[in-house]
C-alpha cells in the first residue's frame, strides 16, 4: 500500500515541476519572440495613415512607435 502513496506522490511531484518548467520556458520563448517580430511596425503604421487618407511624415511614425515601446 505504500508503494502505491509513493509512486502518486512522485508523479504528482513531476507533473508540478514539469508544469512549471514548461510554463517558464514557453513565457521566455513568447517573449523573445515579441521582442524580435513586433506585433506592429511602421510600414504598418504607413498602410494605416493612407487608408484614413493622410500622408504620414517620419517625425509621426517614429512618435508612434515610440509611444507603442512605452506602452509595454
Amino acid at each position: 500500500m505504500g508503494d502505491i502513496w509513493t509512486s502518486i506522490l512522485y508523479t504528482l511531484i513531476g507533473l508540478v515541476i514539469g508544469g512549471g518548467l514548461g510554463f517558464y520556458f514557453t513565457r521566455r520563448y513568447f517573449i523573445k519572440q515579441l521582442k524580435e517580430h513586433p506585433p506592429i511596425n511602421e510600414k504598418m503604421i504607413r498602410a494605416m495613415f493612407l487608408q484614413m487618407g493622410r500622408k504620414p511624415s517620419e517625425a509621426q511614425i517614429r512618435q508612434i512607435m515610440k509611444s507603442m515601446e512605452q506602452a509595454r
